[in-house]
């Protein structure tokens, strides 16, 4: 899953994507293209930045960061297109754009969104969050990290079940960084096979992550080798999709590692 924030403010590619104040369609269009070329099988399209402190957008502002390349992509190149929303109107008018998944970091908590992620008929990723963007990472406390993740998003597969969200659309992610430590990073790393229930699969994000910062010193432009150890750890534990701005380098790793561990 390739990465395209069409946010002025996210915390790798912010404003990538952007010229005079506007989103350049055609250089966020040329990014899809490239993704695609490099190995991509999805494309994650974000109108609303969740780094630690983020401040919230309005409705609209998503909406019009959104739709446009969702249908731009759909229409030129035809790929999967999930769309990292938890807003009830951007789901339902990415869907009609022609989005292929919906991406929910707050797992349709918000009013409204079980309902429109029930009407589109698309498959769902739930992650898990302690808190909101804005104060998520203040001071995360858990007494079993691993159990109280997979606990949360049961129940939230629970929830999606009793509005008519079959268990078979459904995608989970851990949500590393996401209102936790490092080490509850690494703790949920350790043991990433036992988030999800059996046969659910689960998505991993850690690419250019705050804690390969902070574990190994490194700024957002020299994460790369750290994101490719961490996207092989979360593959050889089971993770089924990762969400990575590498992709032409994550795609190498995982063939390697494809060619490694294929049986004899």
């Amino acid at each position: 899953m390739g990465v395209l924030n069409t946010t002025p403010d996210s915390f790798s590619d912010g404003g990538s994507y952007y010229r005079s104040g506007s989103l350049d369609l055609d250089m966020a269009l040329a990014r899809a293209e490239q993704m695609l070329r490099e190995g991509a099988a999805i494309i994650d399209i974000g109108g609303e930045s969740t780094r630690p402190g983020a401040e919230p957008v309005t409705e609209q502002q998503e909406l019009d960061r959104v739709v446009p390349l969702v249908e731009a992509i759909s229409s030129r190149l035809g790929a999967l297109i999930s769309v990292d929303t938890s807003t009830p109107a951007v789901m339902s008018a990415a869907a009609a754009a022609g989005a292929g998944m919906l991406n929910d970091v707050r797992a349709l908590e918000r009013p409204g969104a079980l309902e429109a992620a029930a009407a589109t008929g698309l498959p769902v990723c739930l992650m898990h969050m302690q808190g909101q963007p804005g104060t998520m990472q203040q001071a995360p406390e858990y007494s079993d990290v691993v159990a109280e993740v997979r606990g949360y998003l049961q129940h939230r597969m629970q929830a999606c079940e009793e509005v008519g969200i079959p268990r078979s659309r459904l995608i989970l992610d851990p949500g590393f960084g996401f209102g936790k430590t490092d080490e509850h990073n690494l703790a949920l790393l350790r043991k990433l096979e036992r988030v999800a229930p059996e046969g659910t699969p689960l998505l991993a994000g850690l690419s250019r992550k705050s804690m390969i910062g902070r574990l190994l010193g490194r700024e957002v432009s020299e994460r790369l080798p750290g994101s490719l150890a961490l996207a092989m750890l979360a593959a050889q534990r089971g993770a089924r999709i990762l969400r990575v701005h590498d992709v032409a380098a994550t795609v190498d790793v995982l063939r390697l590692q494809q060619l490694v561990d294929r049986p004899d």
